[in-house]
């Protein structure tokens, strides 16, 4: 005996204090396990979340893709559109400096001339002159 306590009393007593000891470690275990629950439900909410956004992602990069493809190829064809019209431009051009060189000719030639003309070549340069006024419009035109 022990401080006037019998041995089985105090083995008792101290089993009853570990008893509610444990009761009461139990009780914090419990609300940690369900909080963790609580966390497991938000994190599985949370990765469903994240693999939406990120297959909403992957669809928005796919159809970007297809966009930049369709507007590269909308622009090549213009470019290649614009390059021919580039060449084009120059050879009307180079025609126009042709024609008005051979004018500048024409006219130069019908300066120099110290005779008269008589009425019949006056009318034929007119009439050439004005043939080429005609196919510098119908070139202009086509183009």
């Amino acid at each position: 005996m022990m401080f006037g306590l019998p041995l089985g009393l105090l083995v008792e007593g101290a089993v009853a204090v570990l008893l509610a000891l444990t009761i009461g470690y139990c009780v914090l275990l419990n609300h940690r396990l369900k909080r963790l629950h609580q966390d497991k439900d938000a994190m599985r909410k949370m990765v469903a979340d994240l693999v939406s956004a990120t297959n909403l992602a992957n669809q928005a990069i796919k159809e970007l893709k297809s966009t930049a493809v369709e507007a590269d190829l909308a622009l090549n064809s213009r470019l290649e559109e614009a390059e021919r019209f580039g060449i084009e431009l120059a050879n009307h051009v180079n025609a126009g400096t042709v024609l008005m060189e051979r004018i500048a000719r024409i006219t130069s030639a019908a300066r120099h001339s110290q005779t008269i003309q008589p009425v019949e070549e006056t009318t034929k340069v007119q009439s050439a002159l004005q043939q080429l006024t005609d196919r510098v419009r119908n070139r202009g035109a086509a183009a």
